[in-house]
């Protein structure tokens, strides 16, 4: 609830993930510690504990993918696997002692900002009613799994599920399983499937650029070695950073990059195709759109696995889905006793089912009808006190997003300071028009606005195609920008000067 207390805000954070964790650390470190943290799942862990499939892992690199204020010594991999990772956001909480801070359980199904008391009024799936001086919502843009709308499917009657709603009771042995899509989970959980299924047919929407993966296992001399002399992990953080920054990034964001550094990347794909034996099948898999339109991903196993007898690729659409099988445009029907749906996420809900409504009655998703944008991804006009992480266009095509992420907890770390002083924070609404200006004339020339490829980085609004999920500079710009906090860019209310700490409005 409002304390009223002007050095002791209360900060209500919607989501548990690397988002949500990060931030709170950062608040308590930073002395805020009236902090709650909804969590509408049983556990925290956000992504993380939500893909459990066979095979799960992060397709970047472990060092550089944790935060800097906590590395992690014990990775037993260069790309962990989902487990670990998991535990490691576990560990991070209780080394931190923010458990206490953490509603699990909990949903926040509505916020509305109450101008007269100037606060935050949460609606939770308990029934309950919690205020908060600042909303924070870290709830990803990988939290909602996006399923296809395809005639007939309520009418399958074998088993069925997503990918990131992985049904652990389900037996792969001996079925014919069909997979729609092959984005960045299937092509880990399919080399897993075909192990031991009679058949695996991945319906393809559309090829990928898939490199080989640069793994590896840590041996425990390795582990010692990072507990004992810590810039052992600080050297390939470094590395692998200047290397997402110094030669990805260009590459994605100008076009002089791309003609100069995207030659010898595309050659490495090609040469991970070398693993499929039939050359029609290596057409079928050859993207024929720019290299980085969609992130490029990573597997040693992937093409082995469709190379098997026993795998097919179809890159015929489905027209529809009947009671024993799957129906192709060409009228080609495929026997299967199982779908596994790795459709990907509804990555432009950023809030979705939350309804966040500002003082003058707007509702958000009213205002996003034209598509998301916020300042630095991270507010919006209308709605005072209020702050996103991996919010619109903070997504990276390359890096870690644990970079960005750590950028957003510092300048949400200084506002909240800011309101030690003012009641009331409020975007500037032509601060939000002259960046997201300039954010759309940035991103118009990036590869995934020119790649000609389908990219779940754009999003279908009443305006037409916008992306609205990637940032279209460097992890350095970002952090650059965000480094201080800008409060010329917000309307503000003082406080009472009695109700300051210092005594000054």
């Amino acid at each position: 609830m409002s304390t009223e207390d002007p050095n002791h805000p209360t900060i209500a954070v919607v989501g548990s993930g690397f988002s949500g964790i990060g931030l709170a650390i950062s608040l308590v470190r930073a002395g805020f510690t009236g902090v709650t943290v909804y969590e509408r799942a049983d556990d925290i862990g956000g992504v993380w504990r939500d893909n459990t499939y066979p095979g799960a892992a992060c397709d970047a690199p472990s060092h550089l993918y944790s935060y800097s204020f906590a590395p992690n010594p014990g990775w037993s991999r260069r790309f962990a696997p989902q487990p670990e990772i998991l535990e490691y956001l576990r560990r991070c909480a209780d080394d931190h002692g923010i458990r206490g801070h953490i509603r699990t359980g909990t949903e926040v199904v509505a916020a509305v900002f109450d101008e007269h008391r100037y606060r935050w009024e949460l609606e939770l799936s308990s029934g309950e009613t919690a205020y908060a001086d600042v909303l924070v919502t870290a709830c990803g843009q990988l939290s909602g799994p996006s399923y296809p709308r395809l005639p007939g499917l309520a009418d399958f009657t074998g088993a069925a599920f997503h990918s990131a709603r992985w049904d652990h009771t389900f037996d792969p042995a001996g079925r014919d399983i069909a997979v729609i899509g092959n984005g960045a989970s299937a092509i880990q959980f399919v080399p897993h499937l075909v192990e031991t299924a009679r058949t695996v047919t991945v319906f393809q929407r559309q090829a990928h650029w898939i490199s080989p993966k640069p793994d590896g296992e840590y041996g425990r001399f390795r582990r010692r070695a990072n507990r004992w002399l810590p810039v052992l992990q600080k050297i390939p953080r470094l590395a692998i950073f200047c290397w997402f920054e110094g030669i990805l990034n260009p590459m994605l964001v100008s076009r002089r990059g791309r003609r100069i550094l995207a030659a010898p990347i595309r050659l490495w794909c090609r040469w991970n195709l070398r693993r499929i034996s039939d050359p029609g099948l290596r057409r079928a898999l050859l993207p024929d759109y720019e290299l980085g339109c969609n992130r490029i991903l990573t597997s040693n196993e992937y093409y082995e696995a469709l190379d098997r007898q026993t795998a097919q690729v179809v890159t015929d659409s489905i027209r529809e889905v009947r009671p024993t099988g799957i129906v192709t445009e060409d009228g080609r029907h495929f026997d299967v006793d199982a779908i596994i749906y790795a459709t990907g996420f509804r990555s432009h809900d950023f809030m979705a089912p939350m309804r966040v409504t500002g003082p003058a009655g707007q509702d958000l998703d009213t205002m996003w009808t034209t598509g998301p944008r916020a300042y630095l991804g991270l507010t919006v006009p209308g709605f005072p006190n209020f702050f996103m992480m991996y919010g619109p266009n903070t997504n990276v095509g390359s890096g870690s997003i644990v970079h960005m992420l750590e950028s957003q907890m510092k300048y949400i770390v200084a506002a909240v300071g800011e309101i030690q002083r003012v009641r009331y924070l409020d975007l500037r609404p032509e601060v939000l028009e002259e960046f997201d200006s300039e954010t759309r004339q940035r991103l118009a020339g990036t590869v995934w606005n020119t790649g000609g490829c389908h990219s779940w980085y754009v999003a279908d609004t009443a305006a037409g195609p916008l992306n609205t999920n990637n940032w279209p500079g460097s992890m350095l710009g970002y952090r650059r920008r965000t480094r201080r906090f800008d409060i010329e860019n917000y309307r503000t209310v003082p406080r009472p000067a009695a109700a300051t700490r210092d005594g000054t409005v």
